[in-house]
């Protein structure tokens, strides 16, 4: 058996922790084919699988969505430049999502005269040969490094693999050529235990205090999160610390994951009181959140004690980042939570928080959380119209949460109709709800295809159900053609429900905020150049296609239609195919979502 710098490679993810590898490979890969090759022919039983990707975007998606449900890191595989080139919007999504994910790319060789095995073979040799390839994706990446030789390419993927994994965690790129990934070795190991992932600081003894007794102390406590939830922990953590802190409301600013339940007296939200919550508070703690509030929008008041507690609370990847915190600590949420959630169990602190203070407070949440949820159903009535009303978003959102099965995975991309889409699905269960890390669109198909694979993974013997709710800009975004071959192919049917507001809106909403009276505001779509007009594509159709016919369609166009087109459609996904539901939205959708 020939053993190259390419086997040394794959063994090294393997012994890493690295499962799957998600790959469009190109004339760059010789010695890879080789190696994947090999294992199929000879399995060692150390070998990432395999998942071919027809399109960049989708693989690293796909890698993005089944790194961030499993929090461990997986591999994606491109050809070249060019190849690097196509992960396009997927490694700003990767990166602003801390998703831990390794990319390797080829190198145009670098011999022409056949001087190594590898040496130019092919035209395109030559054009591929850019000056600084890891400069395409350098600014998005904890940790770029070309590999030189395969004496060491273990200990280069595993330096890798620890900036990926090592908080703030994101993706990371090597390079090599084809005639380094061709070299010969004698096989050897390196000690996985010797590389492991940075371990995170915990608060100074005197920060838990301060932070605890304002908390206590504030008449209005707030906690924004953002990324708190992509450790289940510290989800149950949060919720101990409202049931204590009796009169704390908790405001999850990023929902990348879920970090706090919806469901909760103490959660508030755009739609339930949040920006309120915000501008009351006297004490706030900010944590793990990249963007805890929109100052040309709400700020918080002049006197709030501000605590900003974060793993990364510079932003070091943000040129312009600042909060009015008057402490600021380096350390990771879930250990925070148990630090504080240790020191509110002390019989002092206990002795504060059983006030009558404490109790009335209780009841004002609960009275306000219940006239929110009240406020919600309203709009989660039937349109008026009966059966053949056009659809809104929070009736479609209020039957799918009813529809589809208590534990269903979300996976969502809904943009405009975020907020809308949100409180009425009203997520509370950790692990279930995933949205886009940053603002690439494209991104919720792909990842729903890879957080499925990643949940029947580790549970085969309980297949999730995943379903992916997505705006038709971002469903065209995504690489539909890409995302369904894969669906089909690998058996990895997902729910697919395709908000149809005729194109784009976001364009047209952020000119509001900035010309609320602007000329934008009165055009249409189509003239705006953010719109499909009497022709949009035919969503369903596209994924059929591209699933050779293992992909099921359908179409909403009234109210009479909901329940029972998504009823087939999950019958169907639980049947073992895709399903895709196009959903055409009312005109008042269209015009201010």
């Amino acid at each position: 058996m020939k053993y190259t710098t390419s086997t040394a490679f794959f063994e090294a993810l393997w012994d890493a922790g690295v499962t799957h590898c998600f790959v469009n490979l190109g004339s760059d890969h010789a010695s890879i084919l080789d190696a994947i090759a090999q294992d199929n022919k000879e399995p060692s039983g150390r070998f990432p699988r395999i998942i071919t990707c027809p399109h960049e975007m989708v693989a690293l998606s796909m890698a993005d969505g089944f790194a961030r449900f499993t929090n461990k890191p997986q591999a994606v595989i491109v050809h070249v430049d060019v190849g690097t080139q196509a992960l396009g919007p997927a490694i700003h999504n990767a990166s602003c999502g801390r998703a831990p994910v390794l990319i390797f790319a080829g190198l145009s060789p670098y011999t022409l005269q056949g001087e190594m095995r590898g040496s130019r073979s092919e035209f395109i040799h030559w054009l591929q040969d850019v000056p600084d390839q890891k400069a395409i994706v350098s600014q998005y990446c904890r940790f770029t490094a070309e590999i030189k030789t395969g004496r060491n390419v273990k200990q280069l993927v595993n330096r890798a693999l620890q900036f990926a994994t090592s908080d703030p965690k994101g993706p990371v790129y090597l390079m090599g050529a084809r005639e380094v990934m061709e070299e010969e070795l004698e096989p050897y190991q390196v000690v996985q235990e010797q590389w492991a992932p940075v371990t995170n600081g915990s608060l100074p003894e005197i920060a838990v205090a301060e932070i605890t007794q304002a908390l206590v102390d504030a008449r209005h406590p707030l906690v924004i999160v953002g990324f708190t939830g992509r450790h289940q922990e510290s989800v149950h953590e949060l919720v101990q610390m409202a049931d204590q802190i009796r009169g704390l409301r908790v405001y999850d600013a990023g929902s990348t994951e879920l970090s706090f339940p919806f469901s909760h007296r103490a959660s508030v939200s755009p739609t339930t009181g949040s920006a309120k919550a915000l501008e009351t508070a006297d004490a706030i703690l900010v944590l793990d959140c990249d963007v805890p509030w929109i100052p040309t929008q709400h700020q918080p008041r002049p006197d709030a004690r501000i605590f900003h507690v974060d793993i990364d609370p510079l932003k070091a990847q943000m040129s312009l980042f600042y909060i009015p915190a008057t402490f600021r600590y380096r350390a990771e949420s879930l250990s925070t939570l148990r630090q504080l959630n240790v020191y509110i169990s002390s019989p002092a602190v206990q002795a504060s928080l059983s006030s009558s203070t404490f109790a009335e407070q209780t009841n004002q949440l609960d009275q306000s959380h219940r006239r929110a949820l009240s406020t919600i159903a309203i709009k989660a009535a039937p349109p008026p119209g009966g059966l053949n009303a056009p659809v809104n978003m929070s009736y479609l959102s209020a039957r799918i949460r009813a529809l589809v099965p208590e534990e269903t995975i979300y996976v969502t991309e809904a943009v405009t109709n975020h907020v809308r889409m949100t409180e009425q699905l009203q997520p509370h269960l950790p692990g279930t709800w995933f949205t886009k890390g940053a603002g690439g669109l494209g991104w919720g198909c792909g990842a729903a295809v890879g957080i499925k694979l990643a949940a029947d993974y580790h549970a085969p013997t309980k297949p999730a159900f995943v379903c992916c709710i997505t705006g038709d800009g971002s469903f065209v975004f995504s690489v539909p053609t890409a995302v369904y071959w894969i669906s089909a192919h690998y058996s990895l049917p997902t729910l697919t429900i395709v908000l149809n507001n005729g194109g784009w809106a976001a364009p047209r909403n952020s000119a509001k905020f900035v010309n609320p009276q602007g000329l934008s505001q009165s055009s249409t779509k189509e003239d705006l150049g953010i719109g499909f007009g009497d022709m949009p594509p035919d969503y369903g159709a596209v994924a059929v296609a591209a699933g050779s016919g293992r992909i099921w369609k359908g179409r909403v166009e009234q109210v009479g239609d909901v329940d029972m087109v998504i009823k087939q459609a999950i019958e169907v996904v639980k049947g073992g195919k895709g399903a895709v539901v196009d959903v055409v939205l009312a005109k008042e959708e269209v015009d201010t979502g």
